[in-house]
């Protein structure tokens, strides 16, 4: 039974098979009026350092533990993060504890939730800039894992582009790092979610399944 680990990240327990690649789709930054940047991504944190280290400078909304972590570890301040791993949570607590700042959120093309649209509907108006997109690798046939594989899903776009790729074999099993991500697997897939939205607690998930 082996593990396969659909991020670009590389974990030394696991087979690394990655499914998405990024792109920056800005050539500035502009921060404009704005008092906070929001962060729903390790990858749009590095992409804003690609593009101008000055985003530093202002304090951040980080959903997540990884992308809190990358925020301080390239000198930045996380101001606050969510209990939970999704963007709504995040929005909520906007509502409720930055509704008079001016927000910037520096994203990617495509979103699982829309939060401009969710904070309008509260009467607030949060300022975005798409910076970079997510494309789908792509395999040979071959490529496939292998029958009663272990697969971890760290994202929405990791489950998408696994698909465009390959069928989904029956004796597969899926970690996935949150309940986001598991509401793009097939219907019928058997699947576990990580007890906390990292890699490294997907990698756990998936030794426990091999080992049981």
């Amino acid at each position: 039974m082996s593990i396969y680990l659909l991020s670009p990240d590389m974990h030394k327990d696991s087979i690394h098979l990655p499914m998405i690649d990024f792109t920056l789709s800005s050539v500035t930054l502009d921060f404009g009026a704005c008092d906070i940047l929001m962060f729903t991504s390790k990858q749009a944190v590095k992409s804003a350092e690609a593009l101008s280290p000055k985003w530093k400078n202002i304090p951040c909304l980080a959903i997540g533990e990884a992308t809190a972590k990358i925020i301080e570890s390239l000198g930045g301040t996380v101001l606050h993060r969510p209990k939970s791993f999704y963007a709504k949570t995040l929005s909520l607590d906007i509502i409720s504890k930055f509704k008079d700042k001016n927000i910037l959120y520096l994203r990617p093309k495509v979103v699982s939730f829309d939060s401009k649209s969710f904070l309008a509907k509260a009467g607030l108006r949060l300022q975005e800039q798409i910076i970079y997109e997510t494309s789908c690798l792509q395999y040979e046939p071959q490529d496939k894992p292998s029958k009663n594989a272990i697969i971890i899903f760290t994202s929405p776009s990791t489950v998408k582009c696994f698909l465009k790729n390959f069928d989904w074999d029956e004796t597969y099993i899926a970690v996935v790092i949150g309940e986001a991500t598991k509401a793009y697997l097939p219907a019928y897939a058997r699947y576990e979610v990580a007890d906390r939205p990292l890699i490294s607690a997907c990698i756990e998930k998936a030794s426990l399944l091999k080992e049981s």
